[in-house]
């Protein structure tokens, strides 16, 4: 049950895509227990093609096609799993007629999330992540979740919600920004679960700059005629034991501040990152709401490595995918659709505009 969150005037189910696999049957489990959680129905849809191509629907089952049977089929027993999941839940069903991704598409625009499985039924088992939640997770309107990683992680025995914090859009702005929508949405998650959220941002610090290589020295007396092979040979010996001495030097010289400034950087690094993750997560303690216990976690290394790593103990992993206004194709980006791959807990991609 809802823990003292704001409920708005529009009560929006929780929307999931059902076609009788074992993933969606997950995903069903998943999207009843979110739904029970916020206080909200949940609305379960299956897409068909059949009834855009049938205009008469028989009233008797034995005069209706086998489609048609098997879609009342799957819709009956995910309603009836719902219930049994999670009772007194209100649970609405939706024989839609069209493709999948279109007709979730269309029910996210009036959900407060969209849950689907990681593959549907007929998809090939080689596949990490079905065309359906790809399409989806890369153009809905509103969160959605794909349900997948390993059993544990995908019935919350982790006790944490992981958000990935990306980088500032204007570094130089002064005035802080408010909390993105895929930060209020972990916090939620992780208020209403009663667990822990982390705070994963990852940085990269560039190596210091190798200096200290050393050039082409021209050895005291080269480039001469051979009247310099002639010199005598301890003199020319202490020539070139000085000047590589003066060599070793330098470059040690050179080393050590290089050393330096890397150390510098990777502090500066720290600090920029530790101040973001402070910023960002101003509303873990939001007045009138239970505090939301929070880890702070830079890492230095590729974003991609650190959110997939933080997977491995998280209930859910929140990222954060920007809607370009214009642009109606695949709008994820290369770490979301890592994490959608190869992630080993539920992955949330909440639109940010």
């Amino acid at each position: 049950m809802p823990t003292g969150e704001a409920v708005g005037t529009v009560e929006l189910p929780v929307v999931v895509g059902v076609d009788g696999s074992d993933a969606a049957s997950d995903a069903l489990d998943w999207a009843a227990e979110m739904a029970g959680r916020r206080g909200l129905p949940l609305r379960v849809v299956h897409a068909s093609l059949w009834e855009r191509y049938e205009g008469y629907i028989p009233g008797t089952a034995a005069d209706r096609p086998a489609e048609r049977l098997h879609s009342e089929a799957v819709l009956a027993a995910a309603a009836e799993r719902a219930g049994r999941r999670v009772p007194a839940l209100k649970v609405m069903t939706d024989l839609a007629a069209d493709d999948a991704v279109t007709a979730l598409l269309r029910a996210g625009k009036s959900a407060e999330a969209l849950v689907v499985g990681s593959r549907g039924r007929g998809e090939f088992a080689s596949l990490l992540l079905g065309s359906v939640g790809l399409g989806i997770a890369a153009r809905a309107q509103c969160p959605v979740v794909v349900v997948r990683g390993r059993p544990e992680n995908v019935r919350g025995a982790m006790n944490r919600v992981v958000v990935g914090i990306a980088e500032r859009e204007r570094p130089g702005e002064q005035e802080p920004a408010p909390p993105s929508a895929a930060v209020a949405f972990a916090l939620r998650e992780a208020r209403l679960r009663g667990v822990e959220l982390e705070a994963v941002h990852a940085w990269r610090c560039a190596g210091p700059e190798d200096h200290a290589r050393p050039g082409n020295h021209a050895r005291p007396g080269g480039g001469r005629g051979g009247h310099g092979a002639h010199e005598e040979q301890g003199t020319r010996e202490a020539q070139e034991t000085r000047a590589a001495q003066g060599a070793r030097e330098a470059q040690g010289g050179r080393a050590t501040q290089g050393t330096r400034e890397a150390q510098s950087a990777r502090e500066a690094h720290e600090w920029r990152a530790a101040e973001l993750l402070d910023e960002t997560l101003g509303g873990a303690t939001a007045a009138g709401l239970p505090p939301v216990p929070v880890a702070h976690r830079p890492v230095e290394g590729s974003a991609r490595k650190a959110l997939l790593d933080a997977s491995a103990h998280a209930d859910l992993l929140v990222v954060g995918a920007r809607r370009r206004q214009g642009h109606f194709g695949m709008q994820l980006g290369l770490v979301n659709h890592a994490v959608l791959h190869h992630a080993k807990c539920p992955v949330a991609v909440v639109p940010v505009s």
